[in-house]
């Protein structure tokens, strides 16, 4: 594991107080993933494991079991997820006409 340093943020009152009303939110982590994204904005891009790092826990392990799939499954998979991707899309032009 990398070796961690603290930093201090000032932040405004108001800011504070809108934050204290969402004690389920981890803000370290999110102020992490906001510097995280502006160094991709200004370094070109996001390394794959930097990347990961940023995806919800969730997420990490969906990708976790996809990736030990056999290749055979992948084709299988990735159609359904293009016909779950298409129903989608379809209820969404549904709705807002």
């Amino acid at each position: 594991m990398a070796q961690k340093v603290n930093i201090t943020l000032s932040i405004p009152k108001e800011l504070h107080e809108q934050m204290k009303i969402h004690p389920e939110i981890k803000w370290s982590e999110a102020a992490r993933q906001g510097i995280r994204q502006q160094l991709s904005l200004v370094g070109g891009g996001i390394k794959g494991k930097e990347l990961i790092k940023m995806l919800p826990n969730d997420t990490k392990a969906a990708l976790e079991r996809i990736s030990k799939l056999p290749a055979s499954d992948w084709k299988k998979w990735h159609e359904k997820m293009k016909e779950g991707e298409k129903r989608r899309l379809k209820y969404l032009t549904q709705t807002s006409s």
